[in-house]
């Protein structure tokens, strides 16, 4: 494992540098170096400058390949920190842009060497418990008690961790997050820590037509309508002990929403055609993709039951915040799909921490399933590929402005900032990809990312409902 010098660590009598939150501390994540490379998966910014470089004086020392003596320091300024190349034989990239200086933004990915990392402005020091292949650094514990499903470090061990807290009770859980970030995933991790006899049964909302929801998920009686010829007793029923996953609440009636709340409130249950309620012990969670609070305001999502179904909330990161996962995420995936034998070259790595996976994990799993089918010996290279993948790498490395064209860029960000109207076209121009809306601004994604956020802009609302 490679480590922090001595020199570094007397750091610890320094002023607090930008970006730090009390004692949580900035500095570089690991995002992909090739296996055996003797790299820690965290290192915190004790002090400034920070020496990152082969030499063993370094306060980072990354025995690496394409990593020269002194490579890099990075800098605490008044505004942020920022990264600047020593003269190195390979360079300095940021966000795949090759520079001399430049200032760090939360979630920057920065390549020294053939070490892709990404800058956290807090927290450091929790990701360096936590090992690229998905191990712990001696002396750690993961934070969950027992093994989990949640594939990820430090970031998806903290979720398992909250799951396993809350998964006896009886609360009702509502799951936030993007298209493709697990959320299924989570409601099965509750409902195996919730020791409930019964099973759990999923029921996505947005799959069932508004006029069967009730029916389907409440059941009905022999006569209720046309066509019910005997009793159904319907998906909250099935579940009866156990859990309900409601997937993509947000999308359901309002007159179901009404009776959901019957269920929550009076633990129970009347059919369509019935008259007498019947009495169900059922365990609610549920999630959604959509802004809940938007749709409070229209009026199309009642607050009384947002309060009910909101006894606890768990938000799940997006692929691109927790792109450490990555490798022990590919990994995972040639196993499930039966290529455990295979593995991904440094070039098909470098594209895949690059990229910002808009369709989240499922639109990883989905790169790897056709890599595996593509590949024609035991390594997954850049051939393998999508097209989405290949045309973010467009440009990757080119030189960027000078020293102080970045300096300048950096200071007057707020300057060049484009109106909320003219992101909002150019994201629904773009179906919500933020590479192409970088392309043409200019700008690096992440930057796209916080304007977005700035503005309230949720880019699951621009693209395309049945991508992958």
């Amino acid at each position: 494992m490679a480590e922090l010098s001595t020199g570094a660590m007397q750091g610890f009598g320094h002023p607090r540098a930008p970006g730090a939150i009390g004692s949580s501390r900035p500095g570089l994540v690991l995002l992909y170096a090739e296996p055996g490379s003797p790299t820690s998966g965290a290192y915190p910014f004790f002090k400034s400058p920070v020496r990152i470089g082969r030499d063993e004086a370094s306060d980072i020392r990354l025995a690496v390949t394409a990593v020269s003596r002194i490579h890099a320091e990075a800098v605490a300024t008044d505004r942020a920190w920022r990264i600047v190349d020593c003269e190195s034989r390979n360079g300095v990239l940021v966000d795949g842009v090759r520079v001399a200086s430049e200032g760090l933004e939360a979630l920057a990915e920065v390549r020294i060497g053939d070490a892709i990392f990404k800058f956290v402005d807090a927290e450091a020091e929790s990701f360096a418990h936590y090992n690229l292949d998905g191990s712990m650094a001696p002396g750690c514990e993961r934070l969950a008690e027992v093994p989990s499903l949640l594939v990820g470090g430090f970031q998806m061990d903290r979720i398992a961790a909250e799951i396993e807290k809350v998964g006896p009770t009886n609360l009702s859980v509502l799951i936030l997050g993007e298209s493709g970030t697990g959320k299924e995933v989570v409601a099965s991790e509750l409902h195996r820590h919730s020791r409930r006899p019964g099973r759990m049964v999923a029921v996505n909302c947005a799959a069932i037509p508004q006029n069967l929801i009730e029916s389907e998920l409440f059941g009905y009686r022999k006569g209720a309508f046309s066509g019910a010829d005997r009793d159904k007793p319907g998906l909250i029923r099935a579940a009866d002990g156990g859990t309900l996953f409601l997937d993509e609440i947000g999308d359901m009636p309002l007159e179901a929403q009404t009776k959901l709340l019957r269920v929550l409130q009076a633990k129970e249950i009347l059919p369509v055609g019935a008259t007498t309620p019947e009495t169900t012990d059922v365990r609610i969670a549920c999630a959604t993709h959509r802004d809940l609070a938007a749709l409070q305001a229209k009026g199309t999502f009642r607050l009384d039951l947002f309060a009910r179904l909101n006894e606890y909330e768990v938000n799940l990161p997006p692929l691109r915040e927790r792109k450490e996962d990555l490798f022990v995420l590919t990994r995972e995936f040639l196993k499930r799909h039966g290529a455990a034998e295979k593995t991904a070259s440094f070039g098909f790595m470098t594209a895949l921490t690059h990229y910002d996976w808009p369709y989240n994990v499922r639109e990883l799993e989905a790169c790897i399933k056709r890599g595996i089918a593509l590949a024609e010996g035991d390594t997954l290279g850049e051939a393998e590929l999508p097209q989405a993948i290949t045309e973010a790498m467009h440009g990757y490395g080119v030189k960027g402005a000078s020293s102080g064209a970045a300096v300048a860029r950096t200071e007057h960000e707020e300057s060049d900032r484009p109106s909320a109207g003219q992101l909002l076209a150019l994201l629904q121009k773009h179906q919500g990809n933020v590479a192409a809306v970088g392309r043409e601004l200019g700008k690096a994604r992440m930057q796209v990312h916080r304007w977005a956020q700035r503005y309230g802009l949720r880019l699951e609302d621009f693209r395309a409902p049945d991508e992958p």
